[in-house]
């Protein structure tokens, strides 16, 4: 399947049509952003790294009932995938409390979250995704309160089999960020990706960090290292590549 027209260029992945009206290729690039891409670096075979990881991840939360986007991996760092109207909401969820959370809040950093938190942000550039409440879901037309309970009761779900499968490869899944889109049916299903860019990951015994918390701390040359430790853990020995 070869890619057509450009229709999204983010900041670390490119979108493209296809021939077929009900597919896209999603390209992950090798870019590293922070600060609402004021900070921008290019990370060699990050892009595959993700891809890889993502890959993953969808495929075990497809076989625990949870539908996903992704239709094949034809490259190390080029997905195939559903075409999908994608909802304008970042749906976050906090198993501990750390980062954003501890500073707009009053509670202790590596304070565990039980039942955890899901929030939600506008996911908007320009007014730098505010959190978003119900209400104010309601008033900008994002989604109904029905679409809400769904994405919130999916999300909770994504959690509770990540967490257990993650942790099983000594990883603990302290907090992520999904995002859901409508596809030709207005089914709501998991869109876009779920790797060390948009997780924290923490090793379950040194509590060291795996994910991109490394880069905004300005830790880059420690970044690869944790997303190969990721992928190495959570791919089999058999599916493994060579990159």
């Amino acid at each position: 399947m070869d890619k057509k027209e450009l229709i999204n260029n983010g900041k670390v992945k490119s979108v493209y049509t296809t021939d077929d009206e009900n597919a896209v290729i999603i390209e992950f690039r090798d870019d590293m952003t922070a600060g609402d891409g004021a900070r921008k670096e290019v990370m060699n075979k990050k892009g595959s790294y993700n891809a890889l990881i993502s890959t993953k991840l969808f495929k075990v939360l497809e076989e625990n009932g949870i539908k996903t986007q992704f239709i094949d991996l034809p490259e190390t760092n080029v997905m195939v995938a559903k075409k999908l109207e994608m909802i304008p909401i970042e749906v976050i969820v906090r198993n501990i409390a750390t980062g954003s959370l501890i500073r707009k809040y009053p509670i202790a950093d590596g304070t565990k979250l039980d039942p955890p938190i899901v929030q939600m942000d506008f996911k908007a550039d320009e007014f730098h995704d505010p959190m978003l409440n119900d209400s104010i879901i309601k008033a900008l037309g994002l989604a109904t309160q029905e679409e809400i309970d769904e994405l919130t009761e999916k999300a909770l779900k994504i959690n509770e089999v990540l967490s257990e499968f993650l942790l099983e490869a000594g990883i603990i899944l302290v907090d992520f960020k999904v995002e859901f889109g409508k596809d030709k049916n207005g089914e709501i299903i998991l869109g876009d990706e779920i790797s060390p860019d948009g997780c924290r990951l923490w090793d379950s015994e040194t509590l060291d960090m795996l994910d991109k918390e490394l880069f905004r701390k300005g830790k880059d040359n420690e970044v690869m290292d944790a997303y190969v430790e990721v992928y190495n853990r959570i791919i089999p020995d058999g599916e493994k590549i060579e990159l």
